[in-house]
């Protein structure tokens, strides 16, 4: 069994990868009793795995398919931020009860420290383009301030980016002008530019992203459904007793999502964030409770799952505007 992000892929089992030639797929996993780990620090120690040639220690643009040698299987724990197009068909990938394409024009993206999995079929050489980068490459510039924004780097390799032959044109030609200031001497807006060039290349991958949410409404619409139902079923269990408040990712991995896709999928859906919509919902159901029950405050506030009463207050008067026996006695 291996874990991508809050997804069980499941090798031959219900998820997972469907007829699928294994080239050069990546699969983010824990690593516990997974053998020996390949950790990359710098770009050179990538770069000499797979006989590229570093052009400059914080950067690199990769053509694999001009790879002088190559791993056919590696567990690879990264220590860089990396995005690769992939260019070649695989087969399709499941995910919940959906089977999505997983083919040409596909990106999948890494940030340091991230366990990756790379399985090669014997006599088959990797077909991707891509760029890997060190933090310490963006310290200080304003992608650095920025970074953490760009949530698709935690999404699971269920949940990669597909790309239409426009798409595909604009991430290469973003990556060919990385390659072209790494090639040439460097100056003092060397950084700069290279900087501004991964921003410029992951602000188009936030674009396609928002693209493919759109595009991909039906099965988005279903997730949202899913969403509801088990907010609904969360809060007629035993579960806030048991469990608590209930969180982002307890949604995220029902609906075998990572936490960061699936919220952005809520937030293009809704127009609130994950967290507003369970928000909303706890405090349908405090009212509820409040006007329905002669529970007390402090009954109420366990029964929803929190740990201490006066949370409960607070959160529920900054929402309504009144305390909860204030909203009793005046309603």
């Amino acid at each position: 069994m291996v874990y991508a992000s809050g997804l069980l892929i499941y090798v031959s089992g219900v998820y997972g990868f469907v007829g699928c030639v294994f080239i050069g797929i990546f699969v983010r996993i824990k690593t516990e009793n997974m053998g020996d780990v390949i950790r990359f620090d710098s770009v050179e120690q990538y770069n000499k795995l797979y006989g590229q040639e570093t052009l400059h220690p914080l950067v690199t643009v990769v053509d694999l398919s001009k790879a002088s040698t190559f791993p056919t299987h590696a567990i690879m724990n990264f220590g860089l931020y990396a995005l690769f197009l992939k260019q070649t068909r695989c087969g399709d990938l499941r995910y919940g009860k959906q089977t999505y394409d997983y083919q040409e024009g596909t990106v999948t993206s890494f940030a340091p420290g991230q366990v990756v999995e790379v399985n090669m079929e014997p006599g088959v050489r990797p077909l991707s383009y891509g760029l890997l980068f060190h933090p310490d490459l963006i310290k200080g510039t304003p992608l650095g301030q920025e970074i953490k924004h760009y949530s698709f780097f935690s999404y699971a390799s269920n949940e990669a980016l597909h790309l239409s032959d426009e798409e595909k044109g604009i991430f290469r030609d973003c990556l060919d002008k990385i390659h072209l200031e790494l090639v040439r001497p460097a100056d003092k807006h060397s950084k700069k530019l290279i900087s501004r060039n991964i921003e410029l290349l992951l602000d188009y991958c936030m674009r396609f992203y928002e693209r493919q949410f759109v595009t991909r409404t039906k099965v988005n619409r279903g997730i949202l459904v899913q969403f509801e139902e088990l907010l609904e079923q969360y809060f007629q269990s035993d579960r806030p007793q048991v469990q608590g408040l209930p969180t982002v990712k307890y949604f995220a991995d029902s609906v075998h999502l990572s936490p960061n896709y699936f919220g952005d999928l809520i937030k293009k859906e809704t127009g609130k964030t994950a967290q507003e919509y369970i928000l909303e919902k706890l405090i349908d159901v405090a009212k509820e409770e409040i006007l329905g029950t002669v529970k007390s405050v402090s009954e109420i506030a366990y029964g929803l799952g929190f740990q201490y009463p006066q949370h409960f207050t607070r959160i529920f008067k900054k929402t309504v505007g009144y305390t909860p026996s204030a909203y009793r006695i005046i309603r």
